[in-house]
């Protein structure tokens, strides 16, 4: 049986990123749009059960929410919204993920496609560069 969030994420209009098709690519639903004021209500709630994981975009400070094959993140910090009364317009994000991009670091050559994901996992790069 699907979870409500499931159900909602499979259901919601998903646009690709236009604008960032060719360095990060991703898609998003606007808040606004075709009732998605429940998915957000979903993921807010999901991140304040303390599901989420902290991590960086370059020097963006952001948190994840992992699920199924995607990663999850809003542009204003969840804390900030109260998605049952406010009714300003959310970007909610996801990206598919490929191999462990749990380290969030972003490497020389990584353009957030699989095909350009470098060879090795940036956390074990830099276990192994003060020499063994």
């Amino acid at each position: 049986m699907k979870t409500r969030l499931i159900q909602l994420i499979e259901q919601a209009p998903w646009r690709e990123a236009v604008m960032f098709r060719e360095t990060w690519p991703h898609e998003y639903v606007m808040s606004s749009s075709q009732h998605q004021r429940e998915l957000l209500a979903a993921i807010c709630d999901r991140f304040r059960a303390g599901e989420g994981v902290p991590g960086r975009f370059f020097k963006m400070e952001n948190t994840y929410l992992f699920i199924g094959s995607y990663k999850y993140w809003l542009m204003t910090h969840y804390e900030k919204i109260d998605p049952y009364f406010d009714q300003d317009n959310y970007a909610i994000n996801r990206a598919p993920l490929y191999r462990d991009r749990r380290d969030f670091v972003i490497q020389e050559g990584d353009t957030g496609r699989a095909r350009d994901y470098p060879s090795e996992p940036a956390l074990r790069r830099a276990g192994n560069e003060g020499g063994s």
